[in-house]
């Protein structure tokens, strides 16, 4: 099936000469949940960002349903954001919430900027609050009389309004407690359902990716390290990072410690200077990681950038 989204060999630099995305190539499908996962400053929100045109691309492309969006500026950029086919989720909906408007008007504003007439606003504005789940009675209150979970619900209600091809999520629930958690992941597991809908959602939390996103993408340090089935990244790990990220989840016994005790251990040969991102913190790292590890596809829908993924798991670090 034909990507919706597709990112090839991204590089975004905010000061010339350091690259804070470099070569990140993504692919997302209509209906499908990709989960970008990475620690903070990994370049995560970066990423989506660089796909709605807030950061500065210095290599690479970005093609939405087709359409190039890489070199967009102006009013060209301007009239792409118009149309409503991409949108944004930000991570902290209490400050991207006007807190002087009421969530009528709130959700309405992208259709105002989209152009749509004024008597068609208010049906598509509460149509969007069925689809996540919010009484009509709340149209008239203003974000600081809402739950958390409900200004995630109106920044969602927002987000689709527009009826999007494609919907960025930066952290969407990183601040709100398990049951309201669980909910809004739910409704974006239903969404991109009924919808058809894109979903790039961005996470620094395993949990929160396990039952919904289709895929993950594993960023560290502004590189994908791994990507692939969501099931089959979680449960057979085939990047070191990768490993780590799932043994530092909550919970777990004495054999998940012994596993994070053994990934956190120093390497005895680590080289000096390396081309690999995590070579600096892997306990597997020796003198043939010196290079930049090659993206190499070693079982079907899987990559894996790393100079030891074949042996790193059968081997004792120290």
């Amino acid at each position: 099936m034909t990507a919706l989204l597709e990112v090839r060999s991204l590089q975004v630099e905010f000061d010339r000469g350091t690259p804070v995305l470099d070569g990140v190539d993504v692919r997302v499908r209509a209906g499908e949940i990709l989960g970008v996962i990475g620690e903070t400053g990994s370049g995560k929100t970066t990423l989506a960002r660089a796909v709605v045109g807030l950061a500065p691309v210095a290599a690479g492309r970005i093609t939405v349903d087709g359409r190039e969006r890489t070199g967009l500026r102006g009013r060209a950029l301007r009239e792409a954001r118009r149309a409503g086919a991409v949108q944004y989720m930000f991570q902290d909906p209490l400050r991207s919430l006007d807190p002087d408007l009421t969530v009528l008007r709130l959700v309405g504003q992208p259709l105002a900027v989209a152009g749509v007439p004024a008597g068609e606003r208010r049906g598509r504005v509460l149509e969007a609050l069925d689809l996540v789940g919010l009484d009509h009675a709340l149209a008239g209150r203003r974000p600081g009389l809402l739950s958390g979970g409900q200004r995630q619900r109106v920044a969602l209600a927002r987000a689709i309004v527009t009826r999007p091809r494609l919907l960025l999520a930066d952290e969407p629930v990183s601040a709100l407690d398990a049951s309201n958690r669980n909910h809004v992941l739910r409704l974006l597991d239903e969404l991109r359902r009924e919808l058809d809908l894109a979903v790039v959602l961005i996470s620094h939390d395993l949990e929160s990716l396990a039952g919904v996103a289709d895929r993950l993408a594993v960023l560290y340090r502004g590189r994908i390290v791994e990507s692939g089935p969501a099931a089959e990244v979680l449960e057979r790990p085939l990047h070191p990072y990768t490993a780590l990220l799932a043994a530092s989840a909550p919970g777990g016994g004495p054999e998940r410690r012994a596993e994070l005790a053994r990934l956190r251990a120093p390497a005895p040969a680590r080289p000096e200077s390396s081309g690999c991102a995590f070579a600096h913190r892997c306990a597997f790292a020796d003198a043939g990681c010196a290079g930049r590890p090659a993206e190499s596809d070693p079982l079907p829908g899987r990559t894996v950038a790393c100079h030891r993924s074949a042996d790193w798991r059968h081997t004792e670090a120290s």
